[in-house]
Formats: structure tokens, C-alpha cells, sequence
């Protein structure tokens, strides 16, 4: 069998992130998140902290870039949305096809299509999300839902526009999963379990 490749998408506060260090963990494979934006920082020559102003964060109104400094393909050192998913989706293809590997959002699952990945989405009710968000934040119930909509919105905007598709419809993806059921750790044991069954993840894995 080829790399375990796993994609997850997630709803804001629902424990997705938890999921896949979990998964990880258990896999003993690397997950790539905040690391994906410092490795396509990297590559671009542009600035780390504006790079990560790009990530699942697409305006619904015009097309935003910032200055960077180094990739001379840019025209005046501008990079615009497009060409910062670009660059993110290479980095991404390229772990893909170097080793197994667990990527958190950033339409991995589309960029990859191609590949034999496992797809999943994470999700949670709305009473605990806000729960979450609200311990970990350290902020009042209203503020958390407040925020949770938001978040969800530039996610599902971010995705639907680059990959023409529907963020978070079962039918982009191999598993649909309330992590509230049955917590953080053994909904990663689900998870691996239907990979397994599904032929995307080998059984000889801690």
C-alpha cells in the first residue's frame, strides 16, 4: 500500500485539530497545519506572518494581496489569493507524494483527489463548539458563537471558491463524524478503524 494520506476538514470548535494530532499519534505520521503556511512561506519568499493572513481566509469581496519579498514570478511582489493557493497546493502534493502525511483543512481533499486519500469531516452540535471555544479562548458563550459562525463562514467561502464543491456536504467526503460521541480519542480509533475497512490505511500501523 501507498502513503496513509488523511484529509480533514472541520467545523470551527468542533475538535478537528484534536482529532488529527490524535490520529497522528496513533498512526505515527506527521499532521500538517500551521506548519503547511511556513513551509509555503518558505518556498513563496514571502513573509510567514502575512502568508498566514491568507489561510481559509478568502474575502468574499475582491481579491486582497499583500508585499512580499523574493519570488520574482509575482509581478511587483504581489501575491493575490489565487496564486497563494497555488503555491500552498504544490507544498501540499509534494509531502503527499513523499510520505504519508495528515493534513488539517486547506482543500487538501481536493488538491489530492487524484491520490488514495481517506477524507474525513469533523463536526460537533453547536452547544458543544461553543463550549470549546469558549474554555479555550477564555471568552463568554455569545462571543464563541459569535466567532464559530464567522470562522465556519470564511472556511465554507474559502473552500466552495477554490475547489467549486460544497464545504462540509457528506458527499465530498469517505466519513462524516459527530466528535462529541464518543470524544476526541476514540473518534481517531473510528476513524482508523473505517480507514482500514476501506482499504486506505494499512493495518500494520501503531
Amino acid at each position: 500500500m501507498g502513503n496513509i494520506i488523511i484529509n480533514i476538514g472541520r467545523q470551527f470548535g468542533s475538535g478537528g485539530y484534536l482529532v488529527a494530532k490524535a490520529l497522528g499519534e496513533k498512526l505515527g505520521i506527521p499532521v500538517y497545519d500551521r506548519e503547511l503556511i511556513a513551509e509555503s512561506a518558505r518556498r513563496s519568499g514571502f513573509s510567514q506572518e502575512l502568508f498566514a493572513r491568507k489561510d481559509e481566509k478568502r474575502s468574499l469581496f475582491g481579491m486582497s494581496g499583500f508585499i512580499g519579498t523574493g519570488i520574482a514570478s509575482f509581478t511587483g511582489n504581489y501575491v493575490n489569493d489565487d496564486s497563494a493557493f497555488r503555491i500552498q497546493g504544490d507544498v501540499i502534493r509534494s509531502i503527499a507524494e513523499n510520505g504519508p502525511a495528515i493534513f488539517i483543512g486547506r482543500c487538501a481533499d481536493y488538491i489530492l483527489r487524484d491520490m488514495n486519500c481517506l477524507d474525513v469531516f469533523i463536526t460537533a452540535p453547536d452547544e458543544d463548539r461553543i463550549a470549546r471555544i469558549s474554555e479555550r479562548l477564555g471568552i463568554s458563550a455569545d462571543d464563541a458563537e459569535s466567532m464559530m459562525s464567522r470562522e465556519d463562514s470564511r472556511r465554507e467561502t474559502y473552500y466552495n471558491y477554490f475547489t467549486f464543491g460544497h464545504w462540509g456536504v457528506a458527499s465530498n467526503y469517505d466519513l462524516c463524524i459527530d466528535s462529541s460521541i464518543l470524544g476526541i480519542e476514540e473518534t481517531a480509533d473510528m476513524i482508523i478503524e473505517f480507514g482500514r475497512r476501506a482499504g486506505k490505511i494499512g493495518g500494520g500501523e501503531k
